[in-house]
């Protein structure tokens, strides 16, 4: 008797876990048709050429600074989950982080497959390359590196999250007018600042230090570097960045996905009027 009612609670609680997996998944899809796909799209992409560009450095006159040309376009990573966590919450905003690293994963691999393939590259019949210096250096750079994809994929889910619930925790402290400019900007720029040096600092510690010597100096300096001069970037675009938050409001963008989960925090039950729901519960 006992035995079948261990039996039966095992039973009961995997089928209630199944049921919220299901669910989870249920809900992701409908975030990914709900997020225009411009932004998704743009998402991923960044990452992947976020990648290439840090294999080269920038030549800065001083040696406790240190940057690679991946600050060129990982401003963007940071405006779209801000975009994102603004309309649609902090958990929306870190699974179509984690969403965009693994389609990044998935395009490494397939880089580093053809990286392994035996052949040449247009450049190692140039003059420079007839010694197959080129051809070797075009395998490994866009072959990747392990130690380097590790510390990236690291850096960008700690920093994804640190950016989508500080931006989410900023946003709260505005009470009389959440989704006003002047809410907007500083939910951006503080979030995005903490949310890039955790970034920079991070990848610095585990690839740069480790692998290629970098003093903890270089680290923290290149993290604040990194920081203000992807900030500057972003800056550049806030308004566009509020802009479109205001028009997916005023255009009902994501319906779908609000009221999925305005069924899911009322056991199922939806109200007689269906209104967008709050960003605490989005949350």
């Amino acid at each position: 008797m006992r035995l079948f009612g261990c039996g039966f609670f095992v039973s009961f609680s995997g089928s209630k876990t199944m049921g919220k997996i299901k669910t989870e998944i249920k809900e992701f899809v409908i975030l990914l048709r709900s997020v225009p796909t411009a932004i998704t799209v743009l998402f991923a992409m960044t990452l992947i050429a976020m990648n290439l560009l840090a294999n080269k450095s920038i030549d800065i006159p001083l040696d406790f600074l240190a940057l690679d040309c991946g600050i060129a376009v990982s401003w963007f990573a940071f405006f779209a989950m801000d975009v994102v966590t603004k309309h649609f919450g902090p958990k929306a905003a870190t699974q179509l982080s984690i969403f965009a690293l693994l389609v990044n994963l998935a395009f490494c691999l397939f880089m580093f497959i053809g990286s392994a393939i035996p052949g040449s590259w247009g450049e190692a019949f140039t003059d420079s390359g007839i010694d197959g210096t080129v051809n070797g250096a075009l395998d490994k750079t866009f072959g990747g590196t392990w130690y380097v994809l590790v510390g990236s994929s690291v850096a960008f889910v700690a920093s994804a999250i640190i950016n989508n619930f500080s931006n989410y925790a900023v946003g709260k402290l505005f009470k009389k007018n959440p989704d006003g400019a002047l809410a907007y900007v500083l939910r951006t720029y503080l979030s995005t600042a903490i949310g890039q040096f955790a970034d920079n600092l991070i990848f610095a510690l585990i690839v740069s230090h480790f692998f290629f010597g970098w003093t903890m100096l270089q680290c923290v300096t290149c993290a604040a570097t990194g920081m203000v001069a992807e900030l500057l970037c972003e800056a550049l675009f806030t308004f566009f960045g509020y802009k479109i938050t205001k028009r997916w409001k005023a255009r009902g963008v994501g319906k779908e996905y609000f009221d999925f989960l305005e069924s899911k925090n009322t056991g199922g039950k939806t109200t007689s009027e269906s209104q967008p729901i709050t960003e605490s519960e989005q949350a």
